[in-house]
């Protein structure tokens, strides 16, 4: 890839580890955020690795007329679409905010690169357009639901995906669906900095070990698994940045369909208690928690069938669960203030 990709939601956290796996396979990028919910720090630190875009623009999504500028100034050869909100509880109480930013951010994106003629599109999905699944590992073949306004928003676009790619089959589309991505960059310079309380395991764990929160709740511990905590399949970061730049030589390939919907994950569950214990024995740092009454809305277990990636994309995870461990605790202990910390 020769001519540029443009990065939706680059200085987030999945954002900016793609940017770097992009940027270190030789693919020029130019990276859209509006930093709502990111910090243009993050730039810094990918400078830091050796990665400079050939442009950062602060602008949102749903700004047409930002992003017709934008595609004038580059011949895109496509675009990795991260730029959403992304916390299911703030979604329940917020579904608005969520469809106007997810769904009307998608379609206005999506019109800006029809205007542009860059038909080329990765589109970041999740593992929740799966409901409560009635069978583990899932199947993309497995039915579609949403339980909360976010997982809707990620049905509905791609629902608008395959409707666009069905009315022109000139678009080449990869649909990622991703389960739990944790850890952090092995150089600590990049990672996962929430703004205020996590809504994810793996950061309330690392500020547990740092002393910034008291004790981990653990919620739930009589499901039906094998220590009675819930399971997940968490994924390391960089594979599945590594999963992006797999999509996008897919996309570009005779042989590969050219609307593709793959599940991005490990196959392997992990429980919450897993991996608290995980943590402490690779890290050497207790993690104090306590378990408290489940969460409405939780499911027991929620891990991916990867098969159809290993085929279509030939990805397949790496990294493991120590591995993850280490990165994060890595990364929290060298930024206790994210990324206000000093370089």
């Amino acid at each position: 890839m020769t001519q540029p990709i443009l990065i939706t939601g680059g200085t987030g956290f999945i954002g900016s580890h793609t940017a770097l796996v992009l940027a270190q396979a030789g693919v020029p990028i130019v990276i859209l955020d509006n930093l709502c919910n990111s910090s243009p720090k993050v730039l810094d630190r990918l400078a830091r690795l050796g990665v400079t875009p050939l442009e950062f623009v602060q602008a949102d999504i749903r700004d047409a007329q930002a992003l017709d500028d934008l595609f004038a100034r580059h011949a895109f050869e496509g675009v990795v679409h991260f730029a959403g909100l992304k916390a299911v509880g703030e979604s329940v109480a917020q579904p608005l905010r969520y469809l106007d930013n997810n769904v009307s951010g998608t379609l206005s994106l999506l019109q800006a690169m029809e205007r542009a003629q860059v038909r080329r599109v990765v589109f970041s999905s999740s593992a929740t357009v799966y409901g409560d699944p009635a069978v583990v590992p899932i199947a993309e073949s497995a039915p579609l639901t949403a339980t909360n306004p976010y997982g809707r928003s990620k049905l509905m676009c791609e629902d608008a995906l395959r409707e666009l790619h069905s009315a022109d089959p000139r678009w080449r589309i990869a649909i990622l669906r991703y389960f739990n991505p944790v850890g952090a960059h092995e150089s600590g310079l990049l990672g996962e900095a929430p703004n205020g309380i996590p809504n994810n395991l793996m950061p309330y764990i690392t500020q547990v070990a740092l002393g910034q929160r008291d004790a981990l709740q653990i919620f739930g511990n009589d499901y039906a698994t094998p220590d009675g905590t819930g399971v997940r399949d968490y994924l390391h970061v960089m594979d599945l940045a590594q999963g992006h730049l797999a999509a996008l030589k897919a996309l570009g390939a005779s042989d590969t369909p050219q609307l593709l919907t793959v599940n991005l994950g490990t196959g392997q569950g992990v429980s919450v208690q897993q991996m608290v214990d995980t943590f402490a024995h690779v890290n050497g740092v207790p993690i104090a928690h306590r378990v408290v009454a489940r969460r409405p809305g939780d499911v027991a277990q929620c891990l991916a069938d990867p098969s159809l990636a290993k085929a279509l994309l030939n990805w397949q995870t790496e990294l493991g669960l120590e591995r993850m461990c280490a990165d994060a605790w890595r990364w929290q202990s060298m930024n206790p203030q994210g990324f206000d910390t000093p370089l």
